[in-house]
Formats: C-alpha cells, structure tokens, sequence
C-alpha cells in the first residue's frame, strides 16, 4: 500500500501547488470568485490571498515525510470547506465560476466539481491513515535497489507521459474553445442573414433631448467634493456616463478597460463612472484602478433620470450638453459608444431623427405580426454554446420569453415563473428564454428550460418587442399565436391561459 500512498500523496499535493499559483497569478479572478460565492465583499481580498497561500502550503507540507500529517489534515480542512461552498450554492440553484486553477482552466461548478473535492478527500483521508499506521513511503525510497537502466528507463517515460498529458489537454481545450468560437459565429451569421442584426431597440432619453443635471459625490475616503453635469462639461468636450453597481459582476469586469478609457481620451473624451452604494463597498471594487471621475448616486436616481435600467450601461452627452446617443448596454455597446465618441469608428452606431449620423436611413421595421403568421427566425447559442433553432420546437406550443438578468422587473418575476417552469400542467406551454447578459449571469437564474443570448436583442426586434419582461406564444406549427405579453402579469396570463390565450390578432408596432 506504500506506494499507492505516495502517488495519491504526490497527486494531491501536485493539485494544491497548481491551484494555489494560478489563483495568485489571477487575483481578480480569484476575488471575483470568491464573492460569486457568496462571502462578503470585506474579505474578497484578504481570503484571495489567503487560500492560495494555504493551498501552497498544504501541497509543500505534503512532500516532506516528517510533515505529511499536517499536510494531509490540511487538504482536508481546505477540500472540506470547498465540499460545503459548492453545496451551499448548488442548493440554492447557484452555479459561479470556479476559478479553482485560475486562468488555466475555470468553469461553473456542478455535481461533477463536488465529486472531484470528495474523491480528493478521501484520498487526504487515506494518506493520513496510512501515516498514522506508519505505513508511508518516502519520495525517494521506493527507487532504492533500482539499477541504472531501471532509473533512466522510469525517468524517461515519466517525460513521455507528462509531454502526452499536456499535449492531450491543450488539444481538449483548443478543441472546444474552437466549437464555442464556431458556435458564436453561427449565431452571428444567422442574424446577419435575417437582416436584423443591426437594429435594436431604442433605450434611454430621446437623442437632442437636454441631459439631466446632477450633482454627486466623487467617490474617495479622502476628497469631499462634488461634481456635477455642468463640472464634467467644462472642458468642452462629450461626455459617457457609465452606470455601475459594485455588486455586479459585468461592471467589475469592465473596470480596468473604463480606468484604460479615461487615460486614453482624456484629450477628446470625459469618461465618469456613476456608481451606487457606499464609499466602502465601490473602494474595494473600484479603488485600485484609480480612475479620475468615479461619482456615488445615494441609489438608482441619476440612472433613473437616465433611463438606465440596468448594469453596465452608458449613454453619451454632447458638449452642448444634449443626450447625443441612446443607452448602451453590455461590455460590447460600450466599447463601441467609446469608439464612437473618440472617432475612432464612423459614428453609425448612434440613431437620430430616423436617420444614422452618417445620413443613411434606419433599417425598415419588420411588416407587422399578425396571428397565423410564421413566426421570425431564431437560431442562436444557449449558455452551453449549442445552436438552438426555434424551429426545432414545433410540435408544441412555445412560450418565448424575452429577459435580461439584469432587469429589475425580470428579478422580481423569477421565483414565480422558475415555478410555473417546474410545475406546469402537461399541456402548458413549453419555455424557450431569449435573454441578453453573461452566460454566467443567465446560468445564475437557474432555469431548467433553454435559455439562448441574443446580447444585440436583435430577436426582440422582430417580434416586436421593446423591453423585458415580454412573452410571445408560437403555436405548434411554428406561427405567431398571440400578440405581445409585456410586463409580469401579462406574461403569467399567456403562459396560464396557453392555446385557449384570445387576444387581438395584431402586435403593437416598435417604435424607432
């Protein structure tokens, strides 16, 4: 049994040191993780340097023959603190990131991660016992009595191995970043075919009309001043105001490219950060990219003013001091509004008067949706990243969803329709939800029905819907069944009422 010990030994110790090293080279990934965990944000730091650390030092303590009790009773405070966090959070419908080797390999947790902590714990328990029997090999003692070609023969083929297990996984890893890249470009090329990729509702203030004035706190333990709209047009130049919240995790991932932003266009462009929440909570977030222009609304009242329902969003202002764009949402919008603002890209993306700055006309909006009528295509990737075509749901009526987890009104709903979700009658419906967000955000809500991203809502466009919560019903034979559910309520009666749902036959048009 000595030897099974040492390489069960050697195994675990070998997992903590990769663990602990990775998460220390990634500690933004570690932080993140550990808040998606659900401890507080006051101890992301500390516990992001501390369990790397400890991770490190259990896999050095279990080299030495003289410490392997430590260090085996180590692994199993540590594995079973991990049991106990992935349990928590999968019973709660939560799935984070691991993050457990950092950048070399992180996906959400499931039954499978909470197998691989229990296998790992039984094999710290099984390397305590055999110490604790004095059964254990040392590292170099079970090579005694090898001759020289037995040395270099294990040592070679030691080499051989390690070179396999490293080639085999980087080929796993190449070959299904390769299937999640193809996938997005399927979905992309389908919503370009359809003609609709570039249109997406309007959101926000009117473009021309005046921005709302302001004044709030910079957002420092040090500084009390307060900056106001009229403070940031001094210099005269547009402005992007970018709406944020230290507990959401798009906006933490979008910090350092805002800090990047501000140094970049600081000549032709004033970026500031209005944020929520409490000087503490936005310092741990926010403090270490040093940004310039970081603002403190008391809630949600300057967003609100805005129109910016959700997080991260942006909208640009005129140095006349007029909204000069509509509300960009998501990573991608506002890196694009950014472009857009400093020039570098033709300024095409912002809409106005019913033209685009470049004097070309907006896109036609879709001939209206009538019942009977087939309904729009719709093929994009789930949260897995497999292709999912509305068509492949005929047979059934279908209950399409248009969500965004970042939506207030969608927050509110989810308890009651993840129950609908679960306890259905046999002839209800079935679910398909179109959302926009992250893949972890969505994977968040918990959903056991399809859930596909559609991040342009360019699918809400040709159902003509404008905002979410909003459902549609698609009959079995893949045509338009009733007219547009906006609103929880109105959601809630078409999913109840299903094929006997009576409404007017026709759909409200989008405005542009």
């Amino acid at each position: 049994m000595g030897i099974i010990s040492l390489i069960v030994r050697l195994l675990i110790a070998a997992t903590f040191s990769v663990a602990g090293i990775t998460k220390l080279a990634d500690p933004q990934g570690t932080r993140k993780a550990i808040l998606d965990f659900g401890l507080p944000t006051w101890a992301s730091s500390p516990v992001a340097i501390l369990l790397p650390l400890a991770e490190f030092a259990v896999a050095v303590l279990l080299i030495p023959f003289s410490t392997v009790p430590w260090g085996s009773l180590g692994a199993i405070a540590l594995l079973l603190l991990f049991i106990t966090g992935i349990s928590v959070n999968l019973v709660l419908g939560r799935k984070p990131e691991c993050n457990c080797f950092g950048q070399l390999h992180s996906m959400p947790i499931g039954w499978p991660t909470l197998a691989r902590n229990c296998a790992l714990v039984g094999g710290a328990v099984f390397v305590f016992w055999e110490g604790h029997n004095g059964s254990l090999m040392n590292v170099v003692g079970w090579s005694k009595g090898l001759s020289n070609a037995e040395t270099v023969g294990i040592f070679l083929g030691t080499i051989v191995l390690v070179v396999m297990a490293g080639q085999g996984w980087l080929a796993f890893h190449l070959l299904r970043q390769n299937g999640r890249l193809m996938s997005r470009m399927d979905a992309l090329e389908t919503q370009v075919g359809s003609g609709i990729a570039s249109a997406r509702p309007a959101a926000g203030l009117p473009i021309g009309s005046p921005a709302p004035a302001f004044e709030l706190p910079l957002q420092s333990e040090r500084l009390k001043k307060s900056v106001t709209l009229d403070t940031l047009r001094a210099k005269r130049r547009p402005i992007i105001l970018i709406f944020s919240d230290p507990d959401c995790g798009p906006c933490s991932a979008l910090l350092p490219d805002i800090a990047r932003w501000q140094r970049e266009h600081a000549s032709t462009l004033t970026i500031a950060l209005i944020s929520r929440g409490s000087q503490k909570a936005n310092h741990v977030k926010i403090g270490e990219h040093r940004m310039k222009y970081v603002l403190l609304q008391k809630d949600r009242e300057v967003a609100a003013a805005y129109k910016a329902n959700g997080t991260p969003g942006a909208v640009l202002v005129g140095s006349d001091g007029k909204i000069a764009s509509f509300l960009a949402m998501g990573s991608q919008a506002i890196a694009d509004l950014i472009a857009t603002g400093t020039g570098t890209v033709p300024a095409v993306l912002v809409p106005t008067n019913g033209r685009y700055r470049n004097g070309s006309e907006l896109p036609t909006v879709p001939a209206e949706l009538k019942t009977g009528d087939p309904a729009p295509s719709l093929k994009l990737s789930d949260i897995s990243g497999k292709i999912i075509d509305l068509s492949s749901f005929r047979g059934r009526e279908t209950l399409v969803v248009f969500w965004n987890p970042y939506c207030g009104f969608c927050a509110k709903m989810l308890p009651d329709l993840k129950a609908w979700e679960e306890d259905r009658p046999t002839d209800a419906p079935q679910l398909l939800v179109v959302s926009t967000g992250t893949v972890d955000a969505n994977r968040r809500m918990g959903f056991r029905s399809p859930v596909v991203l559609d991040e342009t809502f360019a699918s809400g466009f040709a159902f003509h819907v404008s905002g979410t919560p909003a459902a549609v019903l698609v009959d079995a034979q893949g045509k338009i069944a009733s007219g547009v559910a906006t609103g929880a309520p109105a959601v809630f009666a078409l999913a109840n009422a299903g094929s006997h749902f009576k409404k007017s036959d026709r759909l409200p048009q989008l405005q542009v």
